[in-house]
């Protein structure tokens, strides 16, 4: 695998990492307010709701950790990356569709693109 693709699968986890944090820890502050474009009080009354959404966006990042992991140390992550990208493009496509349009560009898109890379990249 490239090493543009093994770039992406990170910056792709980083979003996810991101993702877990602000719902995670702060779903109720003000940049998850903002973010989300959120009143304090749905906010609090849906914060256990978000941590959980969190956790799942860390546990996507994490499966694109191990995939770039596995890369790094000669192994063929084919599989690995492929996965946990999929994975994400769906959850941003159904975001897009029923959330905001903000998501397929957000979400999706850099995992398209991560994709992309990874199935052209030679593979072992």
């Amino acid at each position: 695998m490239t090493n543009a693709a093994v770039v992406v699968i990170l910056l792709v986890a980083a979003l996810h990492l991101w993702f877990m944090v602000l719902e995670m820890f702060l779903w109720t502050r003000p940049v998850g307010l903002k973010t989300f474009a959120l009143e304090a009080d749905f906010a609090e009354a849906s914060k256990t709701l978000a941590a959980n959404q969190g956790l799942y966006n860390g546990f996507l990042a994490a499966g694109l950790i191990w995939g770039a992991l596995l890369v790094a140390n000669g192994r063929d992550a084919f599989g690995v990356a492929a996965f946990f990208l999929v994975c994400v493009i769906v959850a941003g496509v159904y975001g897009a569709v029923t959330v905001s349009r903000k998501i397929l560009v957000v979400q999706a898109l850099p995992a398209i693109v991560g994709l992309l890379l990874v199935i052209i990249a030679p593979h072992a």
